[in-house]
């Protein structure tokens, strides 16, 4: 009896852990432009090491997708201190998540890297909201 009340209580738990909104680079803009969209965000405290080229989210090995996944990891960690998803306009907020290849800035990053990225920084048990 209580088996179905816990599994209930996860289900509703789980939307703590799946990310609401997405900053994605933008595919329209210049690969310099995206490039230091990068090199900004890892360099001010997005997670970068998923991206490297043994890392699981380093493909596709695209410009736009290494951007999507640093902008992202940047504005996940900072969001709670103010941060936006802008970059100088080579990033843009969405809902829509960007491993389903639809929508602006679409990258076609796995979705494995985005939930992965999202219960790492909303999950409570670890403590990590910032």
């Amino acid at each position: 009896m209580e088996a179905p009340l816990l599994v209930a209580a996860l289900v509703l738990l789980s939307s703590t852990f799946v990310a609401s909104d997405f900053c994605v680079c933008r595919s329209d803009q210049p690969q310099a432009a995206l490039q230091k969209t990068i090199d900004y965000a890892c360099g001010a405290g997005a997670d970068c090491n998923f991206i490297h080229e043994q890392g699981p989210c380093y493909n596709p090995n695209t410009v736009v997708a290494h951007c999507s996944w640093a902008a992202n990891s940047y504005f996940q960690r900072k969001r709670g201190t103010g941060a936006t998803c802008d970059f100088t306009g080579t990033a843009t907020l969405t809902t829509t998540d960007p491993s389903k290849g639809q929508g602006v800035g679409s990258s076609y990053v796995p979705s494995v890297c985005f939930l992965n990225l999202a219960f790492k920084f909303k999950n409570p048990l670890f403590g990590i909201w910032s």
